[in-house]
């Protein structure tokens, strides 16, 4: 945990800084879905599979090694910005390029990361702490912005790549100390990889409570986390606030969903998880309203807060029931199907609200795909509620 605080700050920063200096380029909203899109869909057809190799190889190995790598293209993102080759608005590719590589990296990852959770403790402390991990990670959501808004202005983006990588360094040198307390990888031995990535879906897609509970996970992440790609668009079109308001509606996100987290920490139960995990549809949905009804900044910031709490009620509340629920020997491969749809949904809807967003702007895009892609899950899954919970929320 303390190694990826570090990192996810860094992180966090990197995502800011390439986020703006695509603008900058391009001053394009397609193009904002499209990085984002290049960084975020390698997740949906890596991941499964990256999920099936966890289950069969040594997790916390894979965890280093794709750790490391996704340092060295922070890296290389640095040489190329201090050496002037990301410039012009051509060099957009390039871009492009290191968002897709760094995606595929980080597949492999989040099949990693999500199948070691509960290997690094006893079960019963397993809510609260994937609930801490959040408030981490939002932590960082909230600092990182703004850190990464003060380094871009005070030095350039470059330096914003530098300092990721070598905060990416730190964290490979903390999971290098970390051991595993039992391994869940004899099981899933034998047989293909292909084989066993099909079993995996299969066995989630029919799992009364987790089959339905994903579908809910990926309309939140189309719906209303892909809106957090288009917020260099939103600072300027709707609020022309510019690089200070782009950080301030990060941060005010961020904060929203670090709040949410420190009490689902603070609540660390399963019971009631399941209904609460669909109310983050509603909440995010009107955050994204409040946040697109007018042009001032405060209202902004305060539905930019309530779509990041949803967010990490859906995420948090996601993979803690999950976790609770998937047998040991799946476990890699049903929680990367968690890390593809949470990961990736906001590729696709990143791409669709950018596309959207050049014919009728910013404000109608985000809205319009958040109701189109929401409001009928909420629909069918509502009344589905207690027969989740029966197999999501049982002690085991």
């Amino acid at each position: 945990m303390s190694g990826a605080a570090v990192s996810l700050f860094g992180m966090w920063a990197q995502r800011i800084a390439v986020g703006w200096l695509t603008w900058e380029l391009t001053n394009s909203e397609l193009w904002l879905g499209l990085i984002a899109f290049a960084d975020l869909f390698p997740t949906v057809v890596i991941t499964p599979i990256a999920g099936a190799i966890a289950d069969r190889t040594n997790r916390l190995w894979m965890a280093r090694i794709s750790q490391f790598l996704a340092g060295c293209q922070a890296f290389v993102l640095a040489w190329m910005a201090f050496n002037g080759h990301l410039s012009e608005a051509e060099d957009v590719w390039w871009l492009l390029a290191l968002s897709l590589f760094l995606g595929v990296v980080m597949a492999f990852a989040t099949a990693a990361r999500l199948s070691m959770v509960p290997l690094l403790m006893k079960p019963e402390f397993v809510p609260s702490a994937v609930a801490n991990d959040a408030v981490i990670f939002n932590s960082a959501r909230v600092v990182g912005p703004m850190l990464a808004a003060w380094i871009i202005a005070t030095w350039d983006t470059g330096t914003a790549f530098l300092i990721n990588g070598c905060v990416f360094m730190v964290f490979v040198v903390c999971l290098m100390i970390v051991r595993l307390i039992r391994d869940e990888s004899q099981k899933s031995r034998g047989g293909n990889v292909i084989s066993q990535t099909v079993d995996g879906v299969c066995a989630a897609a029919q799992h009364p409570g987790i089959g339905p509970l994903l579908l809910v996970l990926s309309a939140v992440a189309v719906g209303v986390k892909s809106f957090f790609d288009l917020l260099p668009a939103v600072a300027d079109e709707i609020f022309g606030a510019g690089v200070d308001g782009f950080a301030q509606l990060a941060a005010s996100g961020g904060a929203g969903a670090v709040g949410c987290a420190v009490w689902l920490a603070v609540r660390g139960r399963l019971e009631g998880l399941t209904a609460l995990t669909l109310v983050s549809m509603v909440i995010g949905g009107l955050g994204l309203f409040v946040m697109c009804l007018s042009n001032y900044l405060w209202l902004g910031l305060m539905g930019a807060f309530f779509a990041g709490a949803a967010v990490t009620l859906s995420g948090t509340g996601t993979q803690t029931l999950m976790q609770n629920a998937v047998e040991g020997h799946l476990r890699g491969r049903v929680m990367a199907i968690y890390g593809m749809l949470h990961r990736g949904g906001p590729a696709l809807g990143a791409l669709a609200m950018g596309a959207a967003a050049e014919i009728v702007g910013a404000k109608y895009a985000i809205i319009g795909v958040c109701v189109i892609v929401c409001l009928p899950v909420l629909t069918w899954s509502w009344p589905k509620r207690e027969k989740m919970a029966k197999t999501l929320e049982m002690t085991r």
